[in-house]
């Protein structure tokens, strides 16, 4: 195994599938979260998957989880030459790529006059001006496959903005501009690109730091205060991994060849309101 920079760790590579019609995919933030679940169901499907991450140690904790069955590439979404080698490496393993599943990203929550420049600059980087270096580099492939999927991991903070989430926010409005921008662009080449909304998802690392610092300053054990966001969601209860892998999966399928441009709430119902002082939240 080596790693660093130009390097790779490569483990053994799923099958093709008997019919001959796996995806290739390229999966960012592809060691952790919601990266780590899309990759498990591309695989699960019969998909050729290259996973991306920054920490040398996180991929290899992935590769092991996925059984040896993915390419595991350092890169860092921020650095142009860095994914275009991934996207690149990639495409010499598994011999192409027509889907990309981007979902890097960062958070803080800070107050206003607590928000320094590397603190903005950080979460933008990583979550828009990454995503948008990414989709540059993986777009030439997707757009010769004339079968190409770019998928965004958006959030409810896509939709609407909350105090303590100003980089945040602005960034995953920033991503549902780009997905509709690209999702222009690309459809000449049969090329579809959406970004997908989920509301917070308590068992990914950012769920878990998320609900973390709910319980410090309400001073509400961390199970009160999941059980407190899951009754403001009309389905009643929290996202999971798998919630959001799974509509991922239909996106990339030739089911969802007509869909392009979309910003899809995978919320449990949570944008769509109430009545005050009917239902109970």
């Amino acid at each position: 195994m080596q790693t660093g920079p130009g390097r790779y760790i490569l483990v053994r590579v799923n099958r093709c599938s008997e019919d001959g019609t796996e995806r290739i995919a390229l999966v960012t933030g592809g060691a952790s979260g919601f990266g780590l679940a899309v990759a498990r169901a591309l695989i699960r499907e019969g998909h050729r998957v290259a996973i991306v991450d920054i920490s040398p140690e996180s991929l290899s904790a992935a590769a092991a989880v996925l059984d040896g069955r993915a390419l595991a590439l350092e890169a860092d979404v921020r650095s142009p030459e860095s994914i275009r080698r991934a996207v690149r490496e990639c495409e010499e393993v598994h011999g192409g790529l027509d889907t990309l599943v981007m979902c890097a990203g960062v958070i803080h929550l800070k107050a206003l006059p607590d928000v320094t420049e590397d603190d903005w600059d950080q979460v933008l980087d990583i979550n828009l001006k990454g995503a948008f270096f990414t989709a540059q580099a993986a777009a030439p492939s997707l757009r010769t496959s004339r079968r190409g999927r770019i998928l965004s991991i958006g959030s409810d903070a896509s939709k609407r903005g909350s105090d303590l989430l100003q980089a945040y926010s602005a960034s995953k409005f920033g991503l549902v501009g780009l997905t509709e921008s690209l999702a222009a662009e690309l459809a000449q080449d049969s090329v579809t690109v959406n970004c997908v909304c989920p509301v917070g998802c308590p068992t990914t690392g950012m769920g878990q730091a998320i609900a973390a610092w709910k319980s410090e300053h309400t001073a509400r054990p961390i199970p009160d205060v999941l059980a407190s966001a899951a009754r403001t969601i009309p389905l009643g209860r929290n996202a999971t991994e798998d919630d959001v892998a799974n509509v991922i999966l239909f996106l990339i399928s030739d089911a969802a060849s007509f869909l392009t441009g979309l910003a899809i709430d995978v919320d449990g119902g949570a944008h769509v309101g109430f009545i005050p002082g009917i239902q109970s939240k």
